[in-house]
């Protein structure tokens, strides 16, 4: 008799505590199976330390493969479910497709940045929901500080080291306490020629700062932002942003060249396409985590709506916290249906928040008593040592380095502003040339903008001529950096960007595909699959995809690129075209045009 089988998609807080807690009570009975884009666990809660630069990416990311040795692990993005198929169709990183067969299936696909309304949103703002994001935001800032000093003009100074971060959450507050304390290091040890200093807002339409918490704690928040110079606008929000700026909803204008953006996440949609009962986008699940009329489907973290048992007709909040807990009570109700143990309703039981505020400062209730200063402090930096499943000494000798040396201020350009666009499915991913994108589902009902990447052109779309800066360009490949594009994508024929026609090493652009994206809703049970790639076609030939929606188009394998001209040996290449007359200046996160060499080739990455 064949052991059964166990896929789990997503490995965020739910699914890895599912998986690890699964491996334990099943003791080799089953095949357990985890779906994940990463091949590691992202500890949020500490993410805003590493845009700061006091802990390294690799620290707050835990190896999947090295803590659940009894896992097996697929490296993919789950684009479809067939529920009486008892199957999970994904896409793997370069492309390929599969299948995964399961006799249980548990739904932990996590959350994706909570897009709204706004102008120039989408174009001008980046989320922080993954490591691609906090890396592209340190870069950022430390490069806008650089660029403000050696400024002459007082206006561009101000506009660059203008820091503007919506919404006064959990994570908005974070980063705009630790952006503050980042900044103000970097010009207390290289002073700005104009005398001015970098400057922070805080911005959300709540009354108060962290709304959903405590107000003790609310308030010691912002009375430690208000110190170190955050200007905390509660009630106001953006109107409208723009490459130079943002519009206030009081009327106001604020120059910067920074836009951070916390508003909230929204389920992931992939749980939209299952065809089953919502709630404000999460699958509703009973007390048992089990999904009603499908008793081999379980749900948990943030897609699915948990009843809240100490509150009836509430649902418990999208928090880790719950995701957590949601992960151990779904893997022991998923072994007692394979015969394991007893199953368990989730019940929850409050133990208080901490937020960490940088330095020795946090805001802190740990079994509801309220602290702050220093105490709360060490309680808030215990409790992220006690709660990560690994890393923990790495972690603590990153905090013990930070007390003792100066941060280290420098950017490495590792990830683009293209690279981690707000409008993705795949925040914790970055958008590489030649990996696929997921489609995102068109429209929530709750007022919500629909999220398509900005890079890719929906099916049956007409665009016109007169296209806004920062919006898709027609007849141009999904995923890649729009001509003059401002707010820091990379412009035609510029370093750091894609390469350029006729400049070495490049790929050929003349016989890319320029298809489109369907952004129509899915049935129950088809694939959810993306139906063109985020760039230029990688090299090689690959296998074709099928049409999101559709049963039977498919797209033809693109011929293998060549890897760069052949050079000639009667002198070096030809460099490439300058950029035109008429071009606008590129925006602030890429070098002005191509560098000359002495030898006569371009130079490559920035200048």
């Amino acid at each position: 008799m064949s052991r059964p089988r166990i896929v789990i998609v997503g490995a965020g807080f739910a699914g890895y505590r599912t998986a690890r807690t699964l491996s334990r009570l099943t003791r080799h009975q089953a095949d357990i199976t985890l779906l994940n884009p990463t091949d590691y666990f992202l500890y949020l809660p500490l993410l805003p330390q590493v845009a700061a630069g006091i802990l390294e990416p690799r620290r707050v990311s835990v190896s999947l493969s090295g803590t659940l040795p009894h896992v097996r692990l697929v490296l993919g993005e789950a684009d479809g479910i067939d529920l009486d198929g008892h199957t999970v169709h994904y896409t793997g990183p370069e492309g390929e497709e599969g299948t995964l067969p399961f006799d249980r299936l548990v739904l932990a696909a996590g959350s994706v940045n909570k897009l709204l309304p706004v102008p120039g949103v989408a174009e001008h703002a980046h989320g922080f929901r993954g490591l691609p994001e906090a890396l592209y935001l340190r870069d950022h800032v430390t490069r806008q500080v650089e660029l403000a000093a050696a400024a002459k003009d007082r206006a561009e100074c101000a506009a660059r080291c203008t820091f503007v971060v919506v919404g006064a959450g959990y994570t908005g507050t974070e980063v705009a306490a630790h952006g503050a304390m980042y900044t103000d290091a970097q010009v207390r040890r290289h002073p700005m020629r104009t005398g001015m200093r970098p400057r922070w807002m805080l911005l959300d339409v709540a009354p108060r700062v962290l709304p959903e918490m405590d107000e003790r704690l609310s308030r010691t928040a912002e009375r430690v932002l208000r110190q170190r110079g955050v200007d905390v606008r509660m009630g106001t929000s953006v109107k409208e942003a723009t490459h130079d700026g943002v519009l206030l909803t009081d009327g106001s204008t604020v120059d910067t060249r920074t836009l951070v953006w916390c508003v909230g996440v929204r389920p992931d949609p992939l749980v939209e396409s299952l065809g089953l009962p919502l709630e404000r986008g999460r699958l509703l699940v009973d007390s048992h985590l089990r999904v009603p009329g499908r008793p081999e489907v379980f749900a948990c973290g943030d897609v699915a709506a948990v009843p809240d048992l100490n509150q009836p007709g509430q649902y418990t909040p999208m928090t880790a916290q719950h995701a957590w807990r949601h992960g151990k009570v779904c893997a022991q109700n998923v072994a007692a249906s394979l015969g394991v143990g007893r199953r368990r309703a989730y019940r929850h039981r409050d133990m208080g928040f901490v937020v960490d505020l940088g330095g020795a400062k946090a805001a802190a209730n740990p079994l509801g008593l309220p602290m702050s200063g220093p105490a709360a402090g060490a309680v808030t930096r215990g409790y992220h040592l006690a709660a990560m499943p690994g890393n923990r000494v790495r972690v603590a000798a990153d905090w013990l380095l930070d007390a003792v040396l100066p941060r280290q201020a420098v950017q490495l350009g590792l990830v683009r502003s293209w690279s981690v666009p707000l409008e993705s499915a795949s925040p914790e991913v970055a958008r590489v040339p030649g990996r696929p994108e997921r489609a995102r589902q068109a429209g929530t009902g709750t007022g919500e903008r629909d999220a398509v990447d900005p890079g890719a052109e929906r099916a049956g779309e007409e665009r016109s001529e007169e296209q806004p800066a920062g919006s898709p360009s027609q007849g141009r490949p999904s995923g890649e950096p729009a001509k003059n594009q401002p707010g820091g994508e990379p412009a035609k024929n510029q370093p750091g960007g894609e390469p350029a026609k006729n400049q070495p090493h490049a790929e050929p652009r003349e016989e890319q595909p320029h298809g489109s994206r369907s952004g129509s809703t899915r049935a129950s049970g088809t694939p959810r699959r993306a139906a063109e790639t985020a760039g230029p076609p990688a090299r090689g030939t690959r296998k074709p995809r099928k049409t999101s929606g559709t049963s039977g188009a498919t797209r033809s394998a693109t011929p293998a690129a060549p890897s760069g001209p052949t050079r000639s040996a009667d002198g070096p290449a030809d460099p490439g075209p300058e950029p035109p007359a008429d071009q606008p200046p590129p925006g602030p996160d890429i070098a002005p045009g191509p560098v000359k060499r002495t030898d006569g080739r371009a130079a490559e990455g920035d200048s």
